[in-house]
């Protein structure tokens, strides 16, 4: 596996509490999102090393930069149709432009002035965000905002093909730390080590309401 990993006691120490925030494992050439998908598309997708096969280009998939949101979501991989867990290595120019194409999926009046302002852009708009309450491993909501990202139209045959460096299964490492998580063991529970990503465009980081 080629995440990078640390204790979640550790980290926990370091991460922001509350406000709005990308937590993410990346460097200066890409950055780590994650998906679940039932085993035809997951498989598909790490053999292959793109998405196809039985992956519909015609629905809009979600993105989670942030491993624990992901395993909120998809029940630590339990969940039906979400038992293969990947983690996707995408280039960081790729992520960047999601950014800058997102359009919220729930009206802001500071942002975009009218509601129909609004409609009309996420009508047009190939890139959805929407933030969310992050979670601790237990499930259970925390202060800071946790964002996902949807791909659809041309942006989600380039994020298919062409926008990925590589494609982990990590199915087996959720299943191990899923049980420190039954146990009640966080002291044991290890995760991707993440800190807080902010865009390399200002105007992008104050549309998202990112914080330093």
């Amino acid at each position: 596996m080629k995440l990078k990993t640390k204790l979640y006691k550790e980290q926990i120490k370091e991460w922001p509490k509350e406000g709005h925030h990308i937590m993410a494992q990346y460097d200066d050439e890409k950055v780590v999102v994650y998906q679940s998908y039932r085993p035809a598309i997951g498989n598909f997708a790490m053999n292959n090393q793109y998405f196809g096969g039985p992956f519909k280009y015609t629905r809009m998939t979600w993105i989670k930069p942030n491993f624990l949101w992901m395993m909120y979501r998809n029940g630590w991989g339990t969940k039906e149709g979400q038992e293969i867990v990947l983690a996707i290595h995408l280039k960081k120019e790729a992520f960047e432009r999601y950014l800058s194409k997102a359009v919220y999926s729930n009206y802001q009046e500071d942002i975009y002035t009218t509601r129909e302002n609004w409609q009309e852009q996420v009508k047009n708009s190939s890139i959805r965000l929407q933030w969310d309450p992050d979670h601790n491993p237990y499930g259970d909501k925390i202060d800071r905002r946790a964002i996902q990202i949807g791909i659809r139209n041309n942006e989600i045959i380039k994020y298919a093909t062409e926008d990925i460096i590589e494609i982990e299964d990590i199915s087996q490492f959720v299943k191990e730390q899923h049980q420190h998580v039954l146990n009640k063991e966080l002291d044991k529970l290890i995760v991707p080590e993440e800190k807080p990503y902010l865009s390399i465009n200002n105007s992008i980081n104050k549309l998202l309401r990112l914080k330093n």
